[in-house]
C-alpha cells in the first residue's frame, strides 16, 4: 500500500478559472529577405484580450518560407541568426526547387523547414513562460516582401485572482 501524501497550500487570493480554447490572427508586413519581427506585442495583446491564465499557446505561421522561433531580440543576435542561416542554406546555391519553379527562393524553403512553422509556449498566470531575454519571433526567409498571417491558439484556463475580478 502506498501512503497518501497530503499537502496544505495557503493561497492569499482565490483564483477564478474557466476552460478556454480560442484562436486569433495578426497580420504583419515584412520586407522578406531575412526579416525578423518580434511577436511579443501581438502575443501579449491576444492573451490579455482573452484573459488567458494557465495553459499552452501555439504560435503558427502558414506558408513554407517563414518560421517561428525564440531569440534575444537584439541586433547582434539577429545578425548572427541571419548569418548562420546564410551558411546553412546559402542564397545562390543550386536548388532543385529553383530549377523547377524558377522563383529563386529554394533557400527560403530550406531555412523555413529547418526552423519550423510553430512554437508551443506554456502560459502561467497570464504570461508566456519565457526567459528574461527571450522573445518569440517571426522569421521571413522569402526573397520578396510578404504579408504574413500569424495564428495564435490558446488552450487552457481563463481567469484572474478574486481580488482582480471584484475590481472590474
Amino acid at each position: 500500500m502506498v501512503p497518501a501524501v497530503v499537502a496544505r497550500i495557503e493561497i492569499d487570493q482565490a483564483i477564478v478559472l474557466a476552460s478556454l480554447a480560442v484562436t486569433g490572427r495578426t497580420e504583419l508586413s515584412t520586407d522578406g529577405d531575412g526579416s525578423i519581427l518580434d511577436l511579443s506585442g501581438p502575443i501579449d495583446e491576444f492573451l490579455a484580450e482573452h484573459a488567458a491564465w494557465d495553459g499552452i499557446l501555439v504560435v503558427f505561421i502558414p506558408g513554407s518560407t517563414a518560421g517561428i522561433t525564440t531569440i534575444e531580440y537584439e541586433s547582434g543576435a539577429l545578425e548572427d541568426l541571419r548569418r548562420t542561416m546564410e551558411m546553412v542554406a546559402p542564397r545562390g546555391s543550386d536548388y532543385a526547387h529553383d530549377r523547377r519553379w524558377g522563383d529563386g527562393n529554394g533557400f527560403s524553403h530550406i531555412r523555413a523547414a529547418l526552423m519550423g512553422p510553430s512554437l508551443s509556449i506554456p502560459i502561467e498566470r497570464g504570461r508566456p513562460t519565457l526567459g528574461k531575454w527571450q522573445q518569440v519571433v517571426l522569421c521571413d526567409f522569402d526573397n520578396r516582401p510578404r504579408r504574413r498571417t500569424v495564428i495564435m491558439q490558446f488552450t487552457g484556463s481563463t481567469g484572474s485572482t478574486a481580488g482582480e475580478s471584484q475590481q472590474n
